[in-house]
């Protein structure tokens, strides 16, 4: 694990243990609702009913069941990445007193065979593990909710996607922060992996073993999300070649008067190629899960089942132009400013370079910035004094804005829009990473003037972990119209005000090795709660004991003290299992 980004807390507990305690306050939610007959799901979610097995026919029976699989699911992921760190602690110990370079494999593809040879030992060995512990060590009933087909797949999968993250984003992920995104694409692999065996079994499957409501926001989720990662696993060639073309000068081309030709080609294909892969391999996946409706007409039919019919296209339009006016706002004061410039990767470790020699940037882009015009003329010489960090808190708010009416009146379309944006930020990423004409170069141009020094790696994480955290909490579809905000109130308010008063008013910090305050943590703490207070008094959540909410914002607070992980990969699920387990 020698490309994850090192800090002075690389995130072991982090990555053992927030899957497994957020799958434990899910199951026992789930539970509390089922002893209590309560609704899996708020009123004010507009979406048909879930669908349910003849044999398992209760929806929230089902999710008890699906959940505590879950939690098993969580547990075999942790203790797949315990084996690999005391394997790798044992390698170390090992070539103590010899070059680092002499722990691995020098050749990228004898790198590659030696992990998936590790990869497939821990298999086997987790599979003979519980198949003969009972009768050699005693242990019994270990995971028994998963098969020896579902363990083989989960840890497969899990260490798999540990691999490729962080030797596709080196230098971009600590280990607390690849656990729990590695455990997150290992649930949504198996939620599509369950919902296809029961659309293939339907009568022989004793209940849809997925860990969200069986329904067609999550057939969509799935088609969107894993879905755009398909599709890059699928092109990954023609990216690769972009990729390389873009970074390579042309005085080392055999044809270098034909780049841009050979550019404008592989872009073309991917381009294509998406087309088809969405509408022939996605979309027929999606069509067959949605019981053979279409799966586009059915989201236009579904814009008109709002509060009323204008409610979704309204919420549409402000998303649209909240955002574009942000976009066009930040790219008017950066070019006024001279700020935008254009970066070169220095090698091929290098951090968060899109790779190009020679892009065409911003093709209609001064149009669109008149809209701005008036409004930046006393702001434009300001922006010189932007921090980066007052750059990123921006987003932050921008999230709070964008994010809280659609959570408010309309949770349901809310968590379809939040899988859309996802879907698009990986193709933006796709884009950015692999230069991409003709958009490569702008993209990383406008993303790189929110870097800091956690995006150190060759992938641009931050506004994945933004998103992600807000809308996790929404995903996870609880029955609490008060925890579907836990993700905005944490991130949007809760952790950029203790950063701006942090660094404003902190006088005394918590540790000489931590930069967080006494000052930014109350800040933080007393945001959240006075913003979850002043939610309840204008009727958006349901009442909750304030106190027990106080007890939980100050504890997330002080892990956003302590903790050098990324807040926005973190916070909104530690908050969130912290809440389901207080009974708010």
């Amino acid at each position: 694990m020698g490309d994850k980004r090192h800090n002075l807390d690389d995130g072991y507990l982090t990555a053992l243990l927030i899957g497994p305690g957020l799958a434990a306050s899910m199951l026992y939610q789930t539970t509390i609702l089922s002893s209590q007959s309560l609704p899996y799901r708020s009123p004010s979610w507009l979406i048909e009913p879930p669908y349910t097995s003849n044999i398992t026919p209760s929806a929230l029976t089902a999710l008890v069941h699906s959940r505590r699989a879950l939690v098993q699911l969580t547990t075999l992921c942790s203790f797949v990445l315990l084996l690999h760190l005391i394997a790798s602690s044992f390698r170390q110990r090992l070539f103590a007193n010899a070059d680092i370079s002499d722990a691995l494999p020098q050749s990228e593809a004898r790198r590659t065979l030696f992990y998936c040879a590790l990869m497939c030992s821990t298999t086997l060995a987790l599979i003979a593990f519980r198949s003969f512990g009972h009768t050699y060590v005693g242990v019994r009933d270990l995971w028994p909710d998963l098969s020896n087909f579902d363990v083989c797949v989960i840890s497969t999968c899990y260490q798999f996607t540990l691999y490729l993250l962080i030797r596709l984003a080196r230098g971009g992920f600590t280990l607390g922060e690849v656990g729990i995104v590695a455990q997150g694409a290992t649930a949504l692999f198996m939620e599509t992996v369950n919902i296809t065996r029961f659309r293939i079994w339907p009568q022989t499957t004793p209940f849809v073993k997925t860990f969200r409501v069986p329904g067609p926001l999550l057939i969509f989720q799935l088609a969107l999300i894993p879905g755009a990662i398909l599709v890059g696993f699928l092109l990954s060639p023609l990216l690769v070649l972009s990729r390389n073309l873009a970074q390579k000068p042309s005085r080392r081309l055999k044809y270098p008067e034909q780049r841009g030709f050979q550019r404008r080609a592989l872009a073309s294909g991917f381009y294509v190629g998406v087309l088809l892969i969405v509408g022939a391999v996605i979309g027929t996946w999606t069509q067959w899960c949605l019981e053979g409706r279409n799966p586009w007409l059915w989201v236009i039919f579904w814009l008109a089942e709002g509060r009323s019919p204008w409610s979704r296209p309204g919420l549409i339009a402000y998303w649209f132009w909240t955002a574009l006016f942000s976009i066009v706002w930040w790219n008017r004061l950066l070019l006024r400013s001279g700020r935008h410039r254009v970066l070169h990767p220095p090698a091929a470790h290098g951090s968060n370079t899109a790779g190009t020699e020679d892009d065409e940037v911003g093709t209609g882009r001064a149009g669109l910035s008149n809209v701005a015009t008036d409004l930046l003329s006393t702001a434009k010489r300001r922006v010189s004094f932007f921090s980066v960090n007052a750059r990123r808190k921006f987003f932050h708010a921008l999230a709070v804005i964008m994010f809280t009416p659609g959570i408010a009146l309309d949770p349901a379309f809310t968590h379809l829009a939040f899988s859309v944006a996802f879907s698009v930020f990986i193709f933006a990423e796709y884009v950015r990473y692999f230069a991409l004409y003709p958009f490569g170069a702008a993209v990383h141009r406008f993303l790189s003037e929110f870097l800091d020094e956690k995006d150190s790696g060759s992938a641009i994480l931050s506004h994945f972990y933004l998103l992600a955290g807000c809308a996790g909490p929404l995903w996870l579809e609880s029955p609490s119209r008060l925890l579907n905000f836990t993700g905005v109130l944490v991130l949007g308010v809760g952790d950029a005000l203790a950063s701006v008063a942090g660094k404003r008013f902190g006088r005394h910090p918590w540790s000489h090795a931590s930069g967080k305050t006494i000052e930014g943590s109350a800040a933080f703490a007393i945001s959240v709660f006075s913003c979850a207070v002043l939610l309840q008094l204008c009727g958006v959540v349901e009442p909750f004991s304030v106190w027990r909410y106080f007890l939980c914002t100050c504890a997330s607070a002080l892990l956003e003290a302590f903790s050098t992980q990324s807040d926005n990969a973190v916070l909104p699920f530690f908050t969130t299992s912290l809440l389901v387990l207080a009974g708010i």
